[in-house]
């Protein structure tokens, strides 16, 4: 069940999405694959798979997005499910274009680990996790249509759980301000429309 709250742009099909979907379907969770796991069977199906099987359907989303106001600052969505799957089809929507994720900041477990010495008794979390990567062609079309760029790179989405909403995980991005010449403006397009496709793509 996923709730868009700023509507987006969607351009790329999934050709592995249909194996994840039975794998999840037979209730192994996604994160029972592991990190090794995931990029694997990312390379193998996206290398032996050039269109959908004939006679299957592509995948369904498990229900139809929904728009529910926009923010200037940031996109954020909403799916129903375990927090694990949810995180673990967001780094296999990144790596399976080839991106490597260079870091994965665990902010919910510091929060809860540096919340005790602070005295501070506020769950702001019940998991958040932000992932950390850039894409060698969009982060060289932005820093090449101008080198200040870099203060975009590198680009995050931040996985996480509210206590009041167990069973919700959002997943959201800050969506890079329009700045600088036209060609700047385009390249910082590009770089949201990535953002917003490896989302859709995961929480579908």
């Amino acid at each position: 069940m996923a709730f868009l709250f700023t509507p987006g742009p969607m351009d790329m099909p999934v050709l592995y999405f249909p194996l994840l979907r039975r794998f999840q379907q037979a209730r192994f969770p996604a994160s029972a694959l592991g990190a090794a796991g995931i990029v694997l069977l990312s390379t193998l199906i996206t290398a032996g798979c050039d269109k959908q099987p004939a006679g299957e359907a592509p995948p369904e989303p498990t229900e139809a997005a929904k728009s529910s106001g926009t923010r200037d600052y940031m996109k954020v969505y909403k799916t129903q499910g375990r927090f694990e799957d949810v995180r673990d089809f967001i780094k296999l929507a990144i790596t399976g274009r080839g991106i490597v994720i260079n870091n994965v900041s665990h902010i919910g477990a510091m929060l809860e680990r540096t919340g005790k010495d602070l005295g501070a008794t506020k769950q702001v979390y019940l998991k958040a996790e932000a992932l950390e990567f850039c894409s060698a062609i969009v982060s060289r079309d932005m820093m090449e249509a101008d080198p200040h760029n870099i203060v975009f790179c590198p680009y995050i989405i931040a996985v996480y759980v509210l206590p009041q909403e167990p069973d919700t995980v959002y997943v959201s991005y800050r969506r890079p301000t329009l700045v600088g010449s036209p060609e700047s403006q385009d390249s910082l397009k590009a770089v949201e429309a990535l953002l917003d496709d490896i989302i859709q793509e995961a929480v579908r």
